[in-house]
């Protein structure tokens, strides 16, 4: 799910396709899975408090809870677009103006130990006000789409408080054009036939308990022409109002029986209101002219942040053999190059760049997004060598989850396959030097291949100088040589060239977690290559567990011995690994390379287009922004493609491989 301001989710509406979002800055989800003329809502089912509030509450949270409408979530959650509040309607309540919205009684009840503030009142009100702002646009896109679209506004309401037999299903229509009249019958009708468990019976009414003169009702109406919103309320039969207790049959009986009702009645409602659903609205097919002047100072500012360029101690040779020297006992002190950097400058040139001046949604989203998380690589950069290092690395990359290490559990405890780790002549850097030299030209990409004894890794790609270096002194296995090529040049290198193909410099530089899916891409090409082996699958997993001790507080020492004890990996390879996730003062990238194959997998056996993430340096986060970009020809199409994802030739892996890979959740 993602975080979007309700600026960008209002944008994201209006540009269609699907969403699903967490505003930031109102209390709602909004989910849109596919675009249809109907869609509900369930404006109190949330409980959230600011603190601010919370503290000041004389009404508790069970009180809260008798007046909230729980549940009225899930009754609609099957549904193909949503809309549920998330704030509690005593923080700030949708169904009143904005002059009422902040109680200071409530149902017999004094709100606050003190008042809010006048500052207080005014975020809560701000809240308020952005959430009707993305119901309305919510609302304008159905009715644009398919000429009249139904709001489904579902509540929940207090049976035993009227001391009288009340309906399970209440219709409140005294705020809509009488003309709706046959929609509100139909709709009631369907409401009659939900199944309910026994004795219950599904009664219904209209204008019985409550009227309909909620605010959400009013607002829609008025902004939304087109538009029939109808405020549906629920009476508590799912639950025991005065102590609590939730009655689950009674809350799937409503969740199933309800869906299938507003479905259904959306259909007849559809057939005779609405039209063919009218496409999308055209889209600019030229590049934004803010996004070009924000692009061409955004490249200015940060072309030269290649993380690893900065990372890759200059001593690593010497603290190599003086570790050894000490029995593996002895902290390598690992020392940097310099880099000229003024964080706080260049932060705040970061910040001026007018990304709010593009209006082209997607590229908008790409930007606003990309300079976030530069401000991010500013603190890691100038924090190398340091004690925060690692601090900003886990802001930067963030830090394996229990799914990630669940899944490193499952490959490093995988039974040896047959022929994996039979013996081959081992490869020596300087022929490996030469096998990339053909890969490059296999590749038709005009860079070089050289020795260094400046990296880490055995080999890496250096993406501006189209140049790839081989570790002074590593030895590949032939099929471990094969899989780099594929990873390094018919990724890495295929990416950049695609990148500096692009109208944009954006994908050169890299969107947000471009890491993770640039990296799962590369470990899906090793294994459409048929170069994968059951070794190259345990790296990923040693990397993420190695990664998770860094994170836990382990020291070079005790995570070389984890490595070498527990793992069983030899003392070069348990060094080269522990100096990757130690390098810097805790680079927590590597466990990276699991979880985007695991992403990059499934959207492949799904049969997904991968060129989106092959356009540039892309993140599978922005799948449908890249899409609508090259589908409009602002973006262009990727210039070169790994060859393997053309030509796949798995069966060169062995069965077994499909079903591990398969194994990865």
């Amino acid at each position: 799910m993602e975080h979007l301001t309700a600026d960008e989710i209002c944008a994201r509406l209006q540009a269609g396709g699907s969403l699903e979002a967490t505003a930031s800055d109102t209390g709602c989800i909004v989910r849109v899975r596919r675009w249809v003329p109907y869609i509900a809502t369930a404006i109190h089912a949330g409980s959230r408090m600011p603190h601010e509030l919370e503290i000041r509450s004389a009404v508790s949270a069970f009180e809260r809870w008798q007046e909230e409408d729980p549940d009225t979530d899930t009754f609609i959650a099957d549904l193909p677009i949503t809309l549920v509040g998330t704030d509690s309607r005593y923080a700030y309540d949708l169904n009143r103006a904005p002059e009422a919205a902040v109680y200071d009684e409530a149902w017999g009840k004094k709100v606050w130990v003190r008042p809010p503030t006048r500052a207080e009142r005014a975020r809560a009100l701000e809240r308020h006000a952005r959430f009707l702002r993305i119901a309305t646009a919510l609302a304008r896109e159905a009715t644009r789409r398919f000429g009249a679209a139904v709001v489904y506004d579902i509540h929940s309401y207090n049976g035993h408080r009227w001391g009288r037999p009340v309906p399970v299903f209440n219709l409140g229509t005294e705020r809509i054009d009488r003309s709706w009249d046959p929609e509100v019958e139909a709709f009631r009708a369907h409401l009659a036939a939900v199944a309910l468990p026994e004795p219950l019976t599904p009664t219904t009414a209209v204008n019985d308990v409550f009227a309909g003169r909620g605010h959400f009702l009013t607002h829609l109406t008025a902004e939304v022409p087109g538009c029939l919103v109808l405020a549906t309320e629920v009476c508590k039969v799912y639950c025991d109002e005065r102590t609590g207790e939730r009655f689950p049959k009674v809350v799937a009986a409503l969740r199933k029986g309800m869906g299938a009702a507003l479905a259904a009645h959306a259909s007849e409602f559809a057939s005779r209101h609405g039209r063919p659903a009218a496409s999308p609205r055209p889209r600019p097919t030229e590049v934004d002219p803010a996004a070009r002047t924000v692009d061409r100072a955004l490249h200015r500012l940060v072309a030269d942040f290649e993380v690893l360029r900065h990372v890759n101690p200059t001593n690593l040779d010497r603290e190599r053999k003086a570790f050894f020297a000490s029995g593996a006992a002895a902290l390598p002190r690992f020392v940097y190059g310099k880099l000229a950097l003024h964080p706080f400058e260049l932060k705040r040139a970061l910040l001026r760049l007018p990304a709010e001046r593009i209006e082209d949604p997607s590229l908008a989203r790409l930007y606003e997004t990309t300079i976030g998380a530069y401000l991010d690589k500013v603190d890691l950069l100038a924090s190398v060598g340091t004690p925060a290092f690692l601090y900003n690395s886990l802001r930067y990359y963030g830090a394996p989850t229990a799914a990630d290490l669940r899944n490193a559990t499952y490959l490093l405890h995988l039974p040896e396959v047959e022929g994996d780790g039979e013996m081959e002549r081992p490869v020596p850097a300087s022929e490996a030097v030469e096998a990339f030299k053909e890969g490059l030209q296999r590749y038709g990409i005009a860079g070089k291949a050289e020795l260094s004894s400046k990296i880490v890794a055995d080999a890496m790609v250096m993406n501006r100088e189209r140049k790839v270096l081989v570790r002074r002194g590593a030895t590949f296995r032939p099929k471990e040589l094969a899989y780099l090529i594929h990873h390094e040049v018919g990724v890495h290198l295929v990416t950049t060239v695609n990148a500096e193909a692009q109208p944009l410099r954006l994908l050169s530089l890299g969107t947000r977690v471009s890491t993770r899916t640039q990296e799962g891409l590369a470990v899906l090409v090793e294994y459409l290559s048929g170069s994968t082996t059951l070794r190259r699958l345990r790296e990923l997993g040693l990397r993420t567990v190695a990664v998770d001790a860094v994170v836990r507080g382990a020291d070079f020492v005790e995570t070389y011995r984890m490595l070498t004890k527990d793992h069983g990996l030899g003392s070069e390879a348990a060094f080269g690994l522990a100096a990757r996730v130690h390098r810097g003062g805790g680079l927590t990238k590597d466990y990276l390379y699991l979880q985007g194959l695991r992403e990059v997998f499934g959207l492949w056996r799904r049969g997904a287009d991968l060129s989106p993430l092959l356009a540039g340096k892309c993140s599978m986060e922005y799948y449908p922004e890249l899409t609508d970009l090259l589908a409009r020809g602002v973006l262009r199409p990727p210039v070169l493609r790994p060859i393997p994802l053309d030509a796949p030739a798995t069966g060169l892996n062995g069965p077994i491989f499909d079903y591990i890979l398969s194994g990865i959740r």
